[in-house]
């Protein structure tokens, strides 16, 4: 019977420390959150948690510009893009990226989605055709996982990070489509994508790149640009997802790439052409949330951001308990590997009561063996957030892994 076959499979994830829990967020994504979970009353939590990396999921410019938003355009877009969902905002929107973004392409095209995960299936589904091979990084996003899966291509996985693993697979392929995948800054770790080495290995075995840089738009780059800024790249073989839910702090994301391919996709792309656009009031706020991400808002908060992570890095270089470690990450993702699940769990726990939330991220979101702390440090974090974070951790390894 169906539920017993279900209740005997959640059983099994609570033995094993792998069920997930939600939370209720009972006020706007923030630092301080009011949170509540299971039954429980709701109560403040200093949040380390949220991609809103930049802080402006709640800048009270952004709130002002959803609600003028909906009042011109109304709440709904009604229909999908390719019927009448398409308004004045979204064109607007996608030319902003565009201009933005022109630098790394000689030719360029913006297409606007709902979401990133939405993005990446249309990505993958609509350029991998049955002629093609997906040459997939193995620690990618399960959007672009799922993407690959949904397509119709041959896929071939390279190991964590392996230029010269990825550079084999190339010489073997014999399809007439290469297109190699990957995230630009890993989710779960923190650390970026050789994109340099990446772009060169395309550019001579004829490949083209796709890079899902969810984490690294808005915030990499000498003036937040994303990866591509950070590794000073310009090709018309890259193709690239951003998102505008993480650092934008609204909701959405796009691809850039060459007309053509915009275009191929406008066409193909079902999970573009089938499902009702985003709300123009959000491409508005979004247009809105651009001008602050790279005007002098935008650099300030990109420096604080640094600032807190190099905060935290330096409290947490040594005295972490044997087996406990730091990623080696520079960006807002700042892992605590402890490698147990119930140590995750416990850790954890040993911060909500201390005041702090910081998930614990399990397999099979991270490999067996390497289940960690995800901590997500924004710019609206301040020094003392930060310092009490490091203090916090510090007194629950005495309860949790026996101390330094």
């Amino acid at each position: 019977m169906l539920l017993d076959h279900l209740r005997q499979q959640l059983a099994e994830r609570e033995a094993q420390a792998l069920r997930r829990r939600r939370r209720t967020a009972h006020t706007p994504c923030q630092p301080r959150q009011v949170l509540a979970a299971d039954g429980a009353a709701p109560r403040e939590l200093l949040s380390f948690c949220s991609n809103d990396y930049l802080g402006l999921a709640a800048h009270p410019a952004l709130r002002e510009a959803l609600a003028e938003g909906a009042a011109r355009y109304g709440a709904g877009s009604g229909a999908s893009h390719l019927i009448n969902g398409h308004g004045v905002a979204h064109a607007r929107l996608e030319a902003q990226l565009a201009e933005l973004l022109s630098p790394h392409w000689p030719e360029l095209a913006v297409l606007s989605f709902c979401t990133g995960y939405m993005a990446n299936l249309a990505v993958l589904t609509a350029l991998g055709q049955a002629q093609a091979t997906l040459l997939c990084e193995s620690l990618n996003h399960a959007s672009l996982i799922d993407g690959a899966r949904l397509a119709r291509a041959t896929v071939m996985i390279y190991p964590h990070n392996d230029v010269a693993a990825l550079e084999g697979l190339l010489a073997r392929c014999t399809s007439t489509l290469r297109l190699i995948v990957t995230d630009a800054v890993f989710s779960m770790d923190g650390d970026l994508a050789p994109l340099e080495a990446l772009l060169a290995l395309a550019e001579r075995h004829d490949a083209w790149l796709i890079v899902d840089d969810a984490h690294g738009f808005g915030v990499l780059g000498a003036h937040g640009r994303g990866s591509l800024e950070h590794f000073g790249l310009r090709s018309q073989r890259i193709i690239y997802v951003g998102t505008l839910g993480k650092a934008a702090g609204v909701a959405g994301a796009f691809v850039a790439a060459h007309p053509t391919v915009i275009e191929w996709l406008v066409q193909s792309a079902r999970s573009y052409i089938y499902t009702t656009a985003a709300p123009p009031a959000v491409a508005h706020a979004v247009s809105v949330s651009l001008g602050l991400m790279f005007g002098e808002e935008g650099a300030r908060r990109r420096a604080a951001l640094r600032e807190r992570i190099s905060q935290w890095r330096r409290g947490l270089a040594q005295g972490l308990p044997a087996g406990w470690r730091l990623a080696p990450s520079f960006t807002g993702i700042q892992p605590l590997i402890l490698g147990d699940n119930d140590a995750a769990l416990a850790l954890s726990a040993a911060l909500e009561a201390r005041g702090l939330w910081v998930p614990a991220i399990r397999p099979p979101t991270v490999p067996a063996g390497t289940a960690r702390l995800r901590v997500a440090l924004s710019a609206a974090h301040t020094a003392e957030d930060v310092d009490r974070l490091i203090e916090a951790v510090r007194a629950a390894a005495f309860e949790v892994g026996d101390g330094p």
